[in-house]
This record gives C-alpha cells, structure tokens and sequence, in this order.
C-alpha cells in the first residue's frame, strides 16, 4: 500500500497525555521509526493541597485544602502541550512540518472535564476558579467512593444487566460515580455544565472543533454497552436530580477507535505548528493506544503498561464476564475483537512514595555517592537477596485496588517488619506486591475463560530489570518489553495513521509501524516455586482485608474523613 503522498515521505504525530506531563512524537509513516521527541511538564501538575486560584494566606490557614482523596487537574496545562511539546519534538525530528499527515492523542482515564457548550472548561469562567468541582477530575480523583458505592449497590439488587460487563463492579474513577459526587457536592457547578467530557476526547476538540466520544471511553468509563447507557429509571432512583444526566451532559456521537474526529484547526495549527487541515483522529487511553504499538492486537496477548498505576488490556474472540474487571467492550481496542481491561491503581507511586517518605538520608547520600539514583540503588540492593530473606509481605493497595477488588476505600500494608526491617527490605517487598496483584488479573482472566498466552510489558517501569524478573517469576510467564519506550505515544501515531487514510485498519498499521520487541525475561522455576509460596500469603491477606473479614481500612477511612477540616471554598464541601 502506497503511505505516501506524491511520492514523498509522510509523517504522523503522537500525543501522550500522562499524569504529570505530556510528550509529543514524530513517527515516520512507512515504518514507524520515531524521529524526535518533545516532553512538557504540567505547570499545576496534580492538584491534591489546594486550587491555583485560591490565596496563599486562605491555605496556609488550612480552611481551603482540599481533601485526601482528591486529585484536581488545570485543563490550560493539557493546551500548553499542544504549544511546547509537538513544536519541540518536530523541531528535535528535524522535519518539515510540511510533510506531517495526521496526529492523533491519548490520555489517562478516567480523567473528567466539566465544559460549556463551545467546550470551555468551568473553571476558566468568571466565578468558578474557587470551586473545586469546576476543574479536572484525575483519574486517581477517588472521593466518589461513597457515589460508586451506591451505584454498585443499586445495580446489583435490580440485576441490571451491564454490571457484570464490569466484573460486577463499578469504580470510583469513572464517569458515572464522579458526575453525580459533582452534582450532590456543588449543584450549582452541575447545572452550569453543558457537557461532561472525557479529557481523551476533550483535547480532540480542542484540536479539531468537533466533540466526539471515543468509543474505548465510553464503553469501559462511560457504562456504555449494547449500544445504550444505564436507563434515566436507573439514574433517577440514585437521586432524582441525576435522571436525565446522559441525555443533557453525557450522551454524544461517538466515534470508531483510528477515525479522523476532523481535521486541525487554523487556531490549533498555530499552536503546535503544523498544516492546517491535517487528520485528527478519534481519542483514545494511553494504555488502549499501546496494544498496537507493541503489535499486540490479537487474542490473548497481555499487556501492562507499567508507571505511576497499571492497566493490563488484551483482545479475546469471545465475551466473557470477568469478575472485578474495568470492563469488556466490543471493539475497545481493536475492531472485531472484545477488548478486556483490568488494572492497579498504584504501582510507580507506591515505589515513588516510599522513596520520598520511607528512606532515610543516608540512602539518598550513599545513592549520589555511588553515581545512581534512590530507585536504582534500592534496586541493586534489593537484587542481592534471596526470594523471602526480608520475611515480608505487602499490599499493593496504596490507591485503592482497581482490579480485582475494585475498592478505592482500601489501603497499603506492610507485614512482618521488624527493628531489622531495612529500606531495602520494605522497598523489595513492594515490589513484590504489586506482581501478585498483577497474578491475581492474570488469574481472574483465566479462571473466567479469557487465557493469558504472551505477557508484554511498556511503560516506564520496564527499565527496571529486577521488577520485569519478579513479575516473570511471580506470573510463571516470558515477559517480554515493547522496544520503544515511547508506546503510548508511538500507538497514538498508529492511530493517526489510520486516520489520515495511510493504513486500511489498526491491525495493519501496527504490523508495518508497530515496535519491535525489547528485552525478555524468562521464568527461573526454583524462583517460580518459591513465589508460590509468598502468593499464598498475599492471598490470605487479600481476601482477610479485601472481602469483608475485617473492614478496618474502611473504618480508618472513615475516621479520617470525620477528623478533616471541611473545605470552605465556595460551592462544596467536604
């Protein structure tokens, strides 16, 4: 197939929107090399102490902050991506920008944006920067537990047929739960949004002028399934303000995953530098865009994208209900097939917390001495030990369990320290726990007919080999790493490839422009024998602490929400 136009090269852009920045990628079309990079920091980063609009003296008083389980984004700072990191990654291409065809985004998920009718985000109208309610809700914003909750409980004494889609169970992270904590928290926010929007599809608007649901969002966020979402019956018997929440704030076209949404804008085209006109493809999720970029895009491939949280998606011929997955959809990742995905809310931040607030300074001292970071001096001394030396036992539960518990309420733990617990101990051990709770999904799908047969793994994480060795022995499976460590990014290019008409479909596209395989670990079987036994441990631990034995974290959680001060900013409250 010619991929070209008039017989010159064609290049597409990749955008990855992750948690704290984003990155922009020049991909070359006929083959998919990556030619240059561009990385932008959010200004506002993650918002979790207080608003950037709020006074500094209002904060330092302690009345503003926000609480515990909140994580707030500023929508301009996903704008700004658009103006730093595709100018910046053209420019380090070295291309013209001439000769790019198309660009395509994917971002973190659930990741909400209240907006007006033109696309306007709240909290850039006049009298809503001090509302909390009016910004981005991150996908790690977890304080519409209680909302999920209810959803979860409703669902399931009216047997409403799509919980099961969903392993039974919906998160505290996705559209529904945190739509209607906006409306009983801050009804006067609620009734001047126009339309709740995903930010994958969000920055597609902004891009191209035309709002168009992506179909990965919509069916595992969204509660969309069957062609339908949950009935205004349903809705109204949460509460009766919520009745008519999709059909006046959810509900729009939505669009097939490697579509073109519409083509860029003369107002985008000058942010980013690129010919206006240009093929913007459909949204889509950092980890759904990552599957063809590690040709991964046919029955029973695994992958895990590993950074500051995990998800794991992989195609299957069939449907299957998974109990305690995110969600099966039809064509969530490639058309033809059930795309499953499951995942864990803390894997990097676990190891990234512990580093900040469990190593003492002689271990950040001895790091710089020796020329290596605190992760990679923990690693090497962590490396050193035999499986179980430490005598510990974790919890990967530091953000709530997203699969297979799908309880936000629950937290981390650590078994077994004693006065001769090291850093190093701690830190293995946490390591540890978040490949048994990778286990337990592996597990889940296949005791539910849904088999693991390649276990593929991208993300930031993959540069640690002492991890990628502990999920092989701890899964029993190879493990193999996605060559670029742009994935994301890289399976966003894909998909503006397909979009600008230079591949009939994502499945050929990944075949010609997909990465090759990096490095691969292979199962030592004394190490797989010895996890097996510590698996059981975890187990115990698991079930003791996750299904109902002993609800102390909940409790905890509880206490803590009753010893915080309320939030005072104007329209809501804690």
């Amino acid at each position: 197939m010619d991929v070209s136009v008039d017989g010159t090269e064609n290049f597409v852009i990749g955008v990855d929107f992750g948690t704290l920045s984003g990155r922009a990628v020049v991909v070359r079309v006929r083959d998919g090399k990556e030619l240059g990079s561009g990385v932008f920091d959010y200004p506002h980063g993650v918002v979790t102490e207080s608003l950037p609009a709020v006074a500094a003296d209002v904060v330092d008083d302690g009345a503003a902050r926000l609480p515990g389980d909140w994580a707030l984004q500023v929508p301009n700072d996903y704008r700004d991506v658009l103006r730093h990191a595709v100018p910046a990654a053209i420019a380090d291409a070295g291309i013209d920008p001439a000769a790019v065809v198309g660009i395509a985004t994917d971002f973190t998920a659930c990741t909400m944006v209240p907006v007006k009718a033109d696309g306007t985000p709240l909290n850039e109208l006049a009298g809503f920067a001090s509302r909390p309610h009016a910004y981005v809700k991150l996908w790690r914003h977890h304080a519409a537990q209680p909302q999920a909750d209810r959803i979860n409980a409703l669902a399931a004494e009216r047997g409403e047929s799509w919980l099961p889609r969903y392993g039974g169970l919906i998160s505290s992270e996705w559209e529904f739960a945190k739509g209607l904590q906006l409306l009983e928290e801050d009804p006067e926010t609620y009734a001047a949004m126009d339309h709740w929007v995903e930010a994958a599809d969000w920055i597609v608007w902004q891009l191209c002028g035309n709002y168009v649901r992506n179909a990965c969002t919509a069916g595992y966020k969204g509660i969309y399934q069957d062609g339908r979402y949950p009935s205004e019956d349903f809705l109204a018997a949460l509460n009766p303000q919520f009745k008519d929440f999709v059909s006046t704030k959810l509900e729009h076209t939505i669009g097939r995953l490697g579509d073109a949404a519409g083509y860029l804008t003369a107002e985008a085209a000058a942010w980013t530098g690129l010919p206006e006109g240009i093929a913007v493809a459909v949204g889509n999720v950092d980890a759904h865009v990552t599957a063809p970029a590690a040709r991964a895009v046919e029955p029973g491939q695994l992958v895990a994208i590993m950074g500051t949280s995990t998800c794991h998606v992989m195609n299957g011929t069939e449907l299957h209900e998974v109990p305690g997955m995110c969600g099966v959809v039809d064509g969530g990742i490639v058309d033809g097939l059930w795309g499953y995905e499951a995942g864990q809310s803390g894997v990097g931040d676990i190891f990234g917390w512990f580093t900040k607030n469990g190593v003492p300074p002689e271990y950040h001292h001895a790091a710089e001495a020796a020329g290596l970071g605190i992760h990679e001096y923990l690693t090497e001394l962590a490396a050193s030990q035999a499986i179980g030396e430490h005598g510990l036992i974790a919890l990967d539960w530091h953000s709530g369990n997203r699969s297979v518990l799908v309880d936000h309420e629950l937290s981390g733990l650590v078994l077994g320290q004693t006065l001769a617990t090291r850093p190093e101990d701690t830190y293995r051990a946490l390591l540890e726990a978040t490949a048994f709770g990778t286990r337990t999904i592996v597990d889940a799908f296949r005791d539910s007919g849904v088999p693991v047969k390649e276990f593929i793994v991208a993300g930031g994480l993959v540069k640690n080999g002492l991890l990628m060795q502990i999920y092989a022995d701890v899964t029993g499976l190879q493990l193999s790493t996605i060559g670029s460590s742009q994935g994301p990014a890289l399976g966003s290019a894909i998909h503006a490839a397909v979009a600008a008409g230079r591949y009939p479909d994502i499945r050929a596209a990944a075949a010609a422009m997909g990465s090759e395989p990096g490095a691969v670990f292979t199962p030592v079987p004394e190490n797989v024998a010895a996890y097996e036994e510590l698996l059981q441990e975890y187990r115990t631990l698991h079930d003791h602490f996750g299904r109902g034995a002993n609800d102390v974290m909940h409790r905890l959680k509880a206490i803590q929400r009753r010893s915080v001060r309320p939030l005072v900013t104007a329209g809501v409250s804690a």
